[in-house]
């Protein structure tokens, strides 16, 4: 790999660095395509974090933890900033491109620039031993609610009639799962996506999980390393398609540069990440599958709109089981929990906050098991999930998994790429008409699309679908 040189003109290597990382930022912000999916580390340039790793700022660390946390918010950040680059119009990386060189770093690749520049703030930085201190105070996701929102919407007086709605779609959701599987409505047909590929065997995944785990101080896993498991735990995605919008398909850019879902390329998506429980950290595998919209019923239809998306996780033990379960729309809204018998439900208190809503209870998830998802027509609502052999025949349409990295860098007709999220991590064009009404809850864009990392959850209260600590904030599990 190439290297910074430690001299050049424009000063040190440092002030080089500095001068390149403040041009950088300028022209990310001038063009409109910084990167939402981690949190920028104010007073440290090279560092991005998200809430997994800033739950480590909470805990004690010896020195080679401590350089594993720094290290892997530099390559958040380096993965951050190439994709901002890569999706700056030409005339803005042409200036880039010259103050870099003016800055003494004549033709660096944009990936090595960014290694050796992080490298040496890293070490002018750390040389400090009061540097983790200021690190630790720093490196923290802001929640997404606005609660200048809920101030001047009076939330804790407007947040008493949201909660009783949330409890009304709650007892409907619940209703649905207790209707029979054979007498859920059908309004078109059913159609099945799914990962192609057997995965592998509980013990290779065991094997995987420890190795991945084992190579890093924190337990912090490369997700390149746990590739393998996408689809052994890939579910069924059983969809009942009355129209176009249910069709599952990609996110595209049309000619004017608007997001839109090609129905015609169906994929599902794929994020491998983590979640803590205990001193563990247990890894989790994220699938999404795209829609073109949710049809509005009506003019008066607060909840349609462009684009959708059902989100769906699982949550796994070292040994390769399954614990847990859970799902999401695209807009963080409709969070459900399916848990196995090694996830127990904690008593939860009586509160006007949003409570885990365990939609149904699943058995062990055995080696030959698959997992069925079945979404409604129209709204998309997760309305069951069938455990069947994997010997069962199956008419799913296998497909290749696709990372959910891809979104951020998607082409443009006119050339070069851009994010299917905003700055602000929002979709452009999948506003809901409800956020005229449920603004008071803080929520930002209530309904609209979001990039991992933005999904607020609840209305009432304050819940990340990212959160560290999440599945152990409502279950206690069976771990061994």
């Amino acid at each position: 790999m190439p290297r910074v040189a430690h001299d050049g003109g424009g000063g040190s290597l440092v002030s080089r660095c500095e001068r390149v990382y403040a041009a950088l930022d300028a022209a990310v912000a001038r063009a409109g395509v910084a990167d939402a999916e981690a949190t920028r580390v104010p007073g440290f340039p090279y560092l991005r974090t998200n809430r997994f790793l800033a739950s480590f700022g909470e805990q004690p660390l010896d020195g080679t933890q401590a350089r594993a946390w720094v290290d892997a918010m530099m390559e958040l950040d380096r993965d951050g900033r190439l994709v901002e680059i890569e999706n700056l119009p030409v005339a803005d990386t042409r200036d880039l491109l010259v103050e870099a060189r003016a800055a003494g770093f004549p033709d660096l690749a944009p990936s090595a620039l960014l290694q050796g520049c992080s490298d040496a703030l890293r070490e002018r930085d750390f040389a400090d031993g009061a540097a983790l201190t200021r690190l630790r105070a720093a490196a923290v996701v802001p929640d997404d609610y606005d609660t200048w929102k809920r101030v001047v919407g009076l939330y804790e007086f407007t947040r008493v009639p949201f909660a009783a709605g949330v409890g009304k779609w709650q007892d409907e959701t619940r209703a649905t799962f207790a209707t029979p599987v054979a007498e859920l409505p059908v309004v078109g047909r059913l159609e099945r996506y799914t990962i192609e590929g057997p995965g592998v065997s509980r013990a290779a995944a065991k094997q995987m999980l420890a190795a991945a785990r084992g190579a890093n101080p924190l337990g912090i896993v490369d997700p390149a390393d746990l590739e393998p498991l996408v689809a052994a735990y890939a579910p069924v995605f059983e969809v009942d398609t009355a129209a176009d919008t249910d069709r599952v398909g990609r996110p595209t850019l049309d000619a004017d540069g608007a997001p839109r879902v090609d129905a015609g390329r169906p994929a599902i998506f794929v994020r491998i990440t983590q979640t803590r429980y205990g001193g563990a950290s247990l890894t989790q595998l994220v699938y999404t599958v795209w829609f073109p919209a949710r049809p509005l019923k009506g003019a008066l239809d607060l909840l349609g709109g462009n684009l959708d998306a059902v989100i769906w996780r699982v949550t796994l033990a070292d040994d390769g089981e399954p614990l847990v379960f859970d799902t999401i729309h695209g807009c963080g809204c409709y969070h459900l929990w399916f848990p196995t018998p090694r996830a127990t439900l904690r008593p939860q208190a009586p509160s006007l906050d949003e409570i885990a809503l365990v939609a149904q209870t699943l058995p062990r998830i055995g080696p030959e098991d698959r997992m069925v998802v079945r979404i409604a027509s129209g709204t998309h609502y997760v309305e069951r999930v069938i455990v069947e052999p994997r010997s069962d025949p199956s008419t799913a349409m296998p497909l290749p998994p696709a990372s959910e990295d891809a979104l951020r860098r998607l082409p443009m007709q006119t050339g070069g790429s851009r994010s299917l999220f905003g700055p602000d991590g929002i979709v452009a064009g999948s506003e809901r008409g409800e956020r005229w009404l449920f603004w008071p809850m803080g929520v930002r864009e209530p309904g609209a699309m979001r990039q991992w990392g933005r999904h607020a959850t609840a209305f009432s209260g304050r819940r990340h679908f990212d959160e560290a600590r999440l599945v152990e904030r409502y279950f206690e599990l069976e771990l061994r």
